[in-house]
């Protein structure tokens, strides 16, 4: 039988799916695996990447759970790649490495303004609510009229939380730091910009359909946005979700409005053009250019702007990945450079080939950018995992295979790493944290905290 040490950074979907569906095929491998996360706790924007009020998408974890608690995989938390484990060291521990990092940095918005002081990425500001350890504990919300630009998933989360009455929000595992400037928001209006039309959006029915159940916030849409052409009248006949999503639109329409302290504005045919500033260089407001589709399936610009007073902006469009240490990265599409998970890499000359880096490997948004959805990671890992058992000719062969070793070497750098006990010690820490408040957790934040609590057995 094959002997196979196999690690993996990034213990997100993409990482724990791939460690599954490895042990499930093994063919006659003896699989050994390690699991390196930079964070202290497991399942990355499951965790870190989706709103608090969304608890039926966090169920995925609890698929997660089952595959890390098989008692298969090693997870090492707080363990950063290129800082206290290197490519050198994996491949003196390991047969292959897969790269699952993901993406969490927002992706550029090229127009004038977009760098001012009140101008954030969705991203960050998300990594914000989430109670993600390495960003700020505090968020600047201070603006009566705010701008979205997006028209995804990630858009209308930031919509909703930005619009919602924080009280509303204590059911769930919103960090305290979080709710307590969330409630003295004094927000009025939120504007949510996109460049399409209401038919070709890019968020879930599911996800509209909560929007319009916040409470004390009027949903506002407009007619102008809703004379179909052929295209939006097609996909309605054709497609289930985009039927459902004029459903609830049409519910919106016949709406009456006002009395609500804080209103939820979408804006559709809408191309950002620039944000404005007022003399002191603060954000005062933003322009777009009207558009209109092309009769192609995309849009056109019309010549007519408008304006919307604002005083803050959160741009949506999109997350991008990081380079890391050692590996090959396409600084263009924030990617690692792969073949169906085979890392790349660059091509030597003119009409040279680019080569394989043997026994390196990626998954997930870092290999096919941050597109689809958490189903949509399970069938990429299975094709990167096909090439990790078929490649043996092109495995490292490392010097110091026993798994003792590995925890060696981190306790000789100083590395307080967690483990899978140590994760259970830190949820079982956070459920009893919300539990006298009828919460579903208290997110502990700090990362000193958390591998404190990880560390501290329940």
């Amino acid at each position: 039988m094959t002997k196979m040490r196999l690690a993996i950074v990034g213990a997100g979907p993409a990482g724990i799916y791939a460690a599954d569906i490895l042990l499930k095929a093994e063919r006659g491998f003896d699989v050994s695996i390690d699991l390196f996360e930079q964070l202290p706790a497991p399942y990355g924007l499951v965790r870190y990447g989706v709103a608090p009020d969304h608890p039926r998408i966090k169920g995925i974890i609890t698929a997660l759970r089952d595959v890390l608690d098989s008692g298969r995989i090693r997870l090492f938390g707080n363990v950063r790649y290129g800082q206290d484990i290197t490519l050198a060291d994996l491949k003196k521990h390991y047969n292959a490495v897969i790269f699952s990092t993901g993406a969490i940095k927002d992706a550029d918005l090229a127009i004038p303004g977009i760098d001012l002081p009140q101008s954030y990425g969705a991203a960050e500001f998300v990594s914000w609510y989430d109670g993600h350890p390495d960003v700020s504990r505090e968020w600047p919300l201070d603006a009566r009229e705010v701008a979205v630009i997006g028209n995804g998933n990630v858009a209308l989360d930031v919509a909703r939380i930005l619009s919602k009455h924080a009280d509303d929000l204590l059911p769930t595992e919103i960090p305290d730091n979080v709710y307590r400037v969330l409630k003295q928001s004094p927000v009025t209006d939120v504007h949510v910009f996109g460049r399409r039309g209401p038919m070709q959006v890019k968020f879930t029915p599911l996800e509209l359909r909560e929007l319009g159940e916040l409470r004390d916030v009027d949903m506002i849409v407009h007619e102008e946005d809703f004379d179909y052409d052929a295209a939006s009248k097609a996909a309605i006949e054709s497609n289930k979700q985009v039927l459902v999503i004029d459903r609830v639109f049409t519910q919106w329409r016949a709406r009456e409005v006002g009395g609500a302290s804080r209103r939820l504005h979408l804006h559709f045919f809408a191309a950002p053009q620039e944000v404005l500033a007022d003399a002191d260089g603060n954000v005062a407001g933003f322009r777009y250019e009207r558009t209109e589709p092309d009769g192609e399936g995309g849009v056109r610009g019309t010549g007519e702007f408008r304006g919307v007073p604002i005083q803050a902006l959160y741009r949506a469009v999109g997350y991008f990945g990081s380079p890391l240490d050692g590996i090959p990265f396409d600084e263009k599409q924030g990617v690692i450079p792969n073949r169906e998970g085979q890392v790349l890499n660059p091509s030597t000359g003119p009409g040279q080939a680019e080569t394989l880096m043997h026994g390196v490997y990626a998954t997930g948004w870092i290999k096919r950018g941050p597109v689809g959805l958490i189903g949509h990671t399970k069938s990429d890992a299975m094709e990167t995992i096909k090439h990790v058992m078929n490649d043996q000719a092109n495995w490292w062969t490392p010097t110091h295979p026993d798994e003792a070793s590995v925890l060696e070497l981190l306790e000789s750098r100083g590395v307080e790493f967690t483990n899978l006990d140590g994760w259970h010690n830190l949820d079982a820490f956070e459920q009893a944290l919300g539990a006298p408040h009828g919460r579903a957790r208290i997110k502990i934040v700090p990362r000193d905290e958390m591998v404190r609590a990880s560390n501290t057995p329940a």
